[in-house]
């Protein structure tokens, strides 16, 4: 029906029609998949999570004399230093590694402090050279003051996820939040009909090189993110029935807002960073409207028992996200009360946002230069040696 480059076309000449993934599935709901077809460009998409596989890239620039850093904390959180003399990866998982007051501090606060252009204490421990001369340094750094600063998230935005409770007798605490004992309560991470890539489950709208929202400012994708697993069971509707597709991201983290990029800490399982990611999918022919159109009650997740110190965990079988919104499930014949781990008002907010950036010519649409593979087998790694004991 139309290519991205008429989208973008219409985008320069402020014609193009742009709505949320909502406002679709409200008109559809009225009409039908082919009158919307015709109607709208583009449907904008978001999500404001957890995203524990994200970090930045830094360079720090030469000193005088220069160094050679092999050991860096900031503000206490230590970077890998690997690479390049002064580039830094900063994990958002990373744990400051001491005081009191840093317990529940790690990378991902960094990440987001820099961001709102704050101060951070440095430390580094160079590898004395010919050529690097310089032992140690401290000072502090600032958004203005180093070169580049960049998110590269090797996994985010998973194409469904799972609902998490404890089926034990002592409470859990796990990277969905707390998990009270005997099924006390439930959480769940992914917004369903509202998650991005369940609303283009085949992966025929985004590839390696499209646009994108990213912590406030523009980004990409880069590649297939981590544990990419497509080949998950899917519904006739073309949705997983689990944990599915990934994405590798990247982003100029000087250009983004800290409103969209936060340190957040799960207590006694660590820090992550609350991510704000939306896409704008181009509705090139009325099979876009159809996946779009999917609604809550026709996505669902698996309900996994924690309590139990495994890989492969027990089910207590699939919900829909309609009933997880309701905010109560019955397991088991028990009611067990519900909590989302994302947050649905600043999701809604991603995907209004990236709209009003397309209606004012801000933001166009990139041509992916390649597909996202959906061949992808997910592997576990077996340990063959000795065996732990669980106990």
């Amino acid at each position: 029906m139309r290519t991205i480059e008429e989208i973008n076309d219409k985008i320069s000449h402020n014609s193009v029609v742009v709505w949320t993934v909502e406002e679709l599935k409200a008109r559809v709901a009225n009409s039908s998949v082919a009158e919307v077809a015709k109607k709208v460009d583009v449907v904008t998409v978001g999500t404001f999570e957890p995203m524990e596989s994200s970090g930045a890239i830094l360079n720090l620039g030469h000193t005088d004399p220069p160094i050679k850093i092999r050991r860096c904390w900031l503000d206490g959180v230590l970077a890998y230093t690997g690479f390049g003399a002064v580039d830094l990866y900063l994990g958002a998982t990373q744990v400051a590694e001491k005081g009191e007051e840093n317990r529940e501090r790690g990378g991902g606060h960094v990440i987001e402090d820099l961001i709102a252009g704050k101060p951070v204490q440095l430390r580094g421990i160079g590898q004395v050279t010919d050529c690097y001369p310089r032992a140690s340094l401290e000072t502090t750094i600032s958004l203005d003051t180093i070169n580049q600063f960049y998110l590269f998230n090797p996994r985010n935005l998973y194409q469904n996820f799972i609902v998490g409770v404890n089926g034990g007798d002592r409470p859990l605490f796990t990277y969905l939040g707390p998990l009270q004992p005997n099924l006390g309560n439930a959480v769940y991470s992914n917004t369903g009909a509202l998650c991005p890539l369940l609303n283009d489950p085949e992966m025929r709208l985004i590839g390696i090189g499209s646009r994108i929202f990213l912590g406030g400012g523009i980004g990409y994708v880069t590649w297939e993110g981590t544990q990419h697993f497509p080949k998950q069971k899917r519904l006739p509707n073309k949705t997983p029935i689990g944990p599915a597709a990934t994405l590798a991201l990247i982003g100029d983290a000087k250009q983004m807002n800290p409103k969209w990029v936060r340190g957040c800490y799960f207590k006694n399982y660590g820090p992550s960073l609350m991510l704000g990611v939306g896409l704008a999918l181009p509705i090139l022919d009325e099979e876009a409207v159809l996946r779009c159109a999917v609604k809550d009650e026709d996505i669902v997740a698996p309900v996994v028992d924690f309590s139990i110190p495994r890989r492969v965990r027990p089910t207590f079988g699939l919900v829909s996200y309609a009933q997880l919104k309701r905010g109560r499930i019955k397991i088991e014949g028990k009611p067990v009360r519900v909590a989302p781990l994302a947050s649905i008002y600043l999701s809604r907010q991603v995907a209004s946002v990236l709209k009003q950036w397309i209606q004012s010519g801000q933001f166009t649409l990139t041509e992916p230069v390649a597909p996202i593979p959906m061949d992808r087998a997910f592997l576990p790694q077996n340990i063959w040696g000795s065996q732990i004991s669980l106990d």
